[in-house]
């Protein structure tokens, strides 16, 4: 393939991602999807309508992966998800502090980017600062510390370090049996949960939210890992996916794109490409801001006080440091993770619940003491 027929191929790979988070961007929008404001629908008034969103999302995410593996069009190998190592350590603390900092600024990195589309002024500031904590994790003295410290925590796993390797050989059948079969069972049982409800499935939003952030993220999936797939790249002779930071297949995930956007910004140069995490997040924004204006919705917000900034602050921070040392937010491990069966993604969603329910004490606390 020439190389020119791969620059426009790499372009049809950024524009289609930029598309399907918009459509992710205006879906979260229209219905109020929240992985936090789920959590604290649970919390703190008994209502599960939020959680069954996520969870419908999750087993179409789930679903859409493995019927697109078994079909060949993506390897999930190929995927960042794919290792031989589980840092459990960094997955359960590091999804605890981001889940503990998303209570803290009112939402984690996808609603922040919802929000500024609606007009928050408060969560640009989010995004500015959680960008460059997570910048600082993945590069700088908090890198450090991490490499040093929690990432020193692990254990080696075969084929992958996902559900249906473990069960293939654990129960010593083939893969191409237990994927398929732990999707189904998974997927359509969360898929089925959230519909058995008669609530849920009163109301179009839910059912919008449900299968449109799932099918957001299977878009994103086939996106990169086989519209982005060339066989041959002419300038090193080998398998790529293209316009991906890692070279392997990734989908939506919120926290390292912020810091990548943000150095994009601060470093552009003319000659300098778009990326795609730059994509994903003006997508969302932008998916975010045009449906809130076309339903009127758009308002601007700042801070209500000083304890409010701070809190904004310090969660952004949070999120920011958690979101890189557990590789990915509610978004990241909690809906592209989980889709892929990961257990890293499992242990890194259990410490985000966690996280995020103790910054629901906290947060009622504060309301107590006021």
């Amino acid at each position: 393939m020439e190389l020119a027929n791969i620059q426009l191929q790499e372009s049809a790979v950024l524009w289609a991602s930029f598309l399907a988070c918009a459509l992710f961007g205006a879906i979260a929008q229209r219905t109020h999807f929240c992985t936090m404001g789920a959590i604290s629908d649970v919390f703190n008034i008994g209502s599960w309508v939020r959680m069954r969103m996520w969870g419908m999302a999750i087993g179409v995410a789930m679903l859409g992966f493995y019927l697109m593996a078994w079909q060949g069009w993506i390897n999930p190998a190929k995927t960042i998800y794919y290792t031989s190592q589980i840092l459990w350590l960094s997955a359960f603390l590091g999804g605890g502090l981001f889940g503990f900092g998303m209570v803290l600024a009112s939402g984690c990195a996808s609603k922040t980017l919802v929000r500024i589309g609606e007009g928050s002024l408060k969560s640009i500031v989010v995004f500015i600062i959680m960008g460059l904590a997570a910048f600082a994790s993945m590069r700088g003295l908090i890198a450090y510390l991490r490499a040093q410290t929690v990432d020193r925590f692990s254990f080696p796993v075969e084929a992958g370090g996902n559900l249906p390797a473990w069960a293939s050989t654990t129960l010593g059948l083939g893969l191409d049996i237990t994927a398929p079969v732990l999707a189904l069972f998974i997927g359509g049982g969360l898929i089925w949960w959230a519909l058995s409800n008669a609530k849920f499935r009163s109301s179009g939003n839910n059912l919008l939210a449900g299968f449109g952030i799932g099918a957001s993220v299977v878009i994103t999936w086939w996106v990169v890992g086989h519209l982005g797939f060339v066989e041959e790249h002419p300038l090193t002779l080998e398998p790529a996916y293209l316009a991906t930071p890692s070279g392997r297949i990734q989908a939506l995930s919120f926290t390292g794109p912020m810091a990548r956007t943000i150095d994009w910004v601060i470093s552009f140069e003319p000659s300098r490409k778009l990326s795609l995490a730059v994509m994903m997040i003006a997508g969302v924004i932008l998916g975010s801001l045009m449906h809130a204006l076309y339903s009127r919705t758009f308002l601007w917000e700042g801070f209500q006080s000083t304890q409010d900034t701070a809190l904004h602050i310090v969660g952004a921070m949070l999120m920011g440091i958690g979101g890189v040392t557990a590789a990915g937010c509610t978004v990241g491990q909690g809906l592209s993770g989980i889709s892929t069966l990961s257990m890293t993604s499992f242990i890194a969603l259990t410490g985000i619940m966690l996280g995020g329910i103790a910054g629901l004490r906290l947060q009622m606390w504060l309301l107590m003491r006021e």
